[in-house]
């Protein structure tokens, strides 16, 4: 199998993973589900990989890409194998499955991606692996890929590198040492769930420690030591609806690593059955129940609110029907609006309509002149049909009049 066929091979297999973000065109996701074609582009360059074949790919897995500074990028998602010796019940890539793998050598597969990225055909790189002769063995080889990308062909772009189950600490560091982010495959979020998923993974030991390494380096090392000066920021991947966990046990382990282990973002996969794994016959968990997590999640890390005020009911699942913090405010604020004029960022941000750059704005705006009417809401960002039901201006309730035009 030449290079480029196992690249589509490789990247075709990333799609259920769900860092980093896509870019967002008149509300629709652009690029999802589309994969520019390359193999024509490249079939005309020179170098080893790229021979003309019967067999060469028509396309590999690059997409628009949003990394946490902002900047948008051409991201290749890909993996250097999968060839994997863990069992994991939901997972593409479990032992014994019958599907076509692939593997890449550290040093090959640099120098295709170097290649890609001087004809401009994508800009950074997500990498992740199969386990295959224990997680050391696996990291050691992610972290040969980066350090051939870094320090003998001068890449400078965005990767971001897994970091596998079973990984030692002085490995967690060196990926710091070479990656713009990091990360770590929670699947569960405690030990008992993660027995329904992967019940030959070790939660605490294989998983969560190495985030809690991540967390000391970045507390105890100077970033100097990181990469272009900086230490990564860490996130992880939870597969909702796999292992019949509820909402709160989710959220409670994305408390707990935004608020202890300095995360910087949880992602919700929703679990989709694989043919040819135990899951196969389960049912796939409803896409607005990860769009709920999502909404809650921020409420955690961006919005101050605490996991105790989150809207669970007795079962331990979110509204449906209602975003969290709408239903928080229609539980709270109905009776009891917020004075607009005089509350704290704190509690304008338990406003619906208003968020962390609305808030900041009111706040400022505020320094002039007293917000009075809805006009000024509007001015300011502010969802104000979204907001009048919960607040008061000088001491009235907002009056609302549909927006025609």
């Amino acid at each position: 199998m030449d290079a480029l066929v196992r690249l589509k091979t490789l990247s075709e297999q990333m799609s259920f993973e769900t860092d980093e973000e896509r870019c967002f065109v008149a509300g629709r996701p652009f690029g999802l589900g589309r994969k520019p074609d390359l193999s024509s582009r490249l079939l005309a360059s020179e170098g080893p990989y790229l021979d003309r074949t019967d067999n060469c790919p028509d396309s590999v897995f690059v997409h628009p890409a949003v990394l946490p500074n902002g900047q948008h990028i051409k991201l290749l998602k890909t993996l250097l194998s999968s060839v994997c010796e863990r069992d994991c019940y939901y997972c593409p890539f479990r032992a014994g499955r019958d599907f076509r793998r692939a593997t890449f050598q550290p040093e090959e597969f640099a120098r295709l991606f170097f290649m890609l990225t001087r004809k401009g055909l994508t800009e950074g790189l997500f990498l992740s692996s199969g386990v295959a002769g224990g997680g050391v063995r696996s990291q050691d080889k992610l972290i040969d890929t980066a350090d051939i990308l870094r320090h003998k062909l001068g890449f400078h772009g965005y990767i971001h590198l897994k970091v596998m189950p079973g990984a030692e600490r002085a490995q967690v560091e060196r990926a710091m040492q070479l990656a713009d982010r990091v990360s770590v495959n929670l699947e569960a979020p405690n030990t008992e769930r993660l027995l329904r998923l992967a019940p030959h993974k070790q939660f605490i030991e294989e998983l969560l420690q190495p985030l809690k390494w991540m967390d000391e380096i970045r507390r105890s090392q100077p970033a100097s030591r990181g990469w272009n000066g900086r230490w990564p920021s860490s996130v992880t991947q939870f597969v909702a609806g796999g292992a019949g966990e509820s909402d709160l046990e989710l959220l409670t382990a994305t408390s707990y690593l935004y608020h202890r282990l300095g995360l910087k973002r949880a992602y919700y996969s929703r679990f989709n059955p694989i043919p040819g794994t135990p899951l196969e016959n389960q049912a796939p968990t409803p896409p607005i129940r990860e769009h709920r997590l999502y909404q809650a999640s921020f409420l955690l890390r961006d919005y101050g609110f605490d996991l105790e005020e989150l809207p669970f009911g007795t079962d331990g699942s979110l509204p449906v029907q209602s975003d969290p913090k709408l239903a928080w405010a229609q539980q709270n604020l109905k009776d009891q609006p917020i004075e607009i004029n005089r509350a704290d960022r704190h509690m304008l941000l338990r406003i619906p309509g208003i968020g962390p750059k609305g808030a900041d704005i009111i706040l400022q705006a505020r320094r002039q002149a007293s917000i009075r009417d809805v006009t000024s809401l509007r001015k300011l960002g502010v969802l104000a049909e979204k907001a009048a039901p919960f607040l008061l201006l000088d001491g009235r309730r907002a009056a609302i009049q549909p927006v025609l035009f």
